[in-house]
């Protein structure tokens, strides 16, 4: 089966992305410019440069080896031009201090899979398995569909985790291949989603009730921005639309935190990344204890 996908990254013993012991796939690709996203390098849905200034020693190799000219040296560390890089690797190969990275392999359902059944000897025990994160994995739904599927047959335990926004066909097909899904909302204020993100998030609601309706176990990851979606009434407005879905779905309050930041100001050719405020111990339980005052189970990570 000639099904290939581009993914940047698969964190394993990962005890972050559902439940127990996981091993996480991140394919890369999003729909979504959350400008507080903690993984910039999944958005773009190709391969990427990302520089790692503290590595690099001046030594030039990398501005030899390209063969599009598209590094320069205006100064200590290399500048590449993002109109003139195809990311053919070559500079990557010349860089012995790993200075530069190539973010985005091309890899097969059985290489994925290879690595995910490297950790199988966790999944029984603390009730893992592998779960499916970006980027938008529902963004490559083919290659998706077949690692859920190679997964079911070995008894894997799987959950993907997404942003709701895509094509409704498109989910119900990918739906009984998947034990749980991870579900963000980013607000509720329709208006407010498309300014932050891009985006509306009619189709990521209707989506999320759509798999309440079927019965799936999802629960919603709800990251939390102080100044940006914190307050009373769209917490308030996040409690009712759960409790509407009339299923047993819970809040994982996600705190912001500034790891995308980094990241982002490593990958070539990005703008400066937004720095926002990550939430006070003390906020999320608030909002923890406002959404339990409505009835609806939240809990700080997950």
């Amino acid at each position: 089966m000639d099904i290939k996908g581009m993914v940047f990254d698969i964190k394993r013993y990962a005890i972050h992305d559902g439940p127990g012991i996981r091993t996480t796939v991140f394919l890369k690709g999003c729909p979504l410019r959350c400008p507080w996203c903690h993984n910039p390098e999944g958005v773009a849905p190709g391969p990427q440069l990302m520089f790692w200034e503290g590595r690099c020693i001046g030594c030039r190799a990398c501005e030899e080896a390209c063969p599009r000219g598209a590094i320069s040296f205006p100064g200590r560390v290399p500048v590449v031009d993002p109109a003139l890089c195809d990311t053919c690797g070559g500079c990557v190969r010349a860089c012995y201090p790993h200075a530069l990275e190539l973010v985005g392999k091309v890899m097969t359902p059985g290489e994925v899979i290879q690595e995910i059944e490297k950790d199988m000897v966790f999944y029984g025990e603390s009730g893992g398995g592998a779960t499916f994160s970006g980027g938008e994995p529902m963004m490559q739904p083919e290659f998706l569909r077949e690692l859920l599927k190679r997964c079911r047959r070995r008894g894997i335990h799987t959950a993907v985790d997404t942003s709701g926004f895509i094509d409704g066909d498109a989910l119900s097909g990918l739906m009984d291949d998947v034990d749980l899904f991870l579900y963000d909302i980013k607000t509720m204020d329709d208006e407010v989603h498309e300014e932050l993100t891009g985006v509306s998030n009619a189709v990521i609601l209707d989506n999320l009730r759509m798999l309440a309706d079927g019965g799936k176990k999802a629960a919603v990851r709800f990251s939390v921005i102080p100044g940006v979606n914190d307050s009373e009434a769209n917490i308030d407005a996040l409690g009712a639309f759960v409790r509407s879905l009339h299923s047993d779905i819970g809040i994982h309050l996600l705190p912001y935190h500034r790891v995308g930041v980094d990241k982002s100001r490593r990958l070539a050719g990005s703008d400066e990344p937004e720095v926002f405020r990550p939430p006070s111990a003390d906020a999320l339980r608030s909002i923890s204890g406002r959404l339990a005052g409505r009835g609806i189970e939240a809990k700080v990570g997950g």
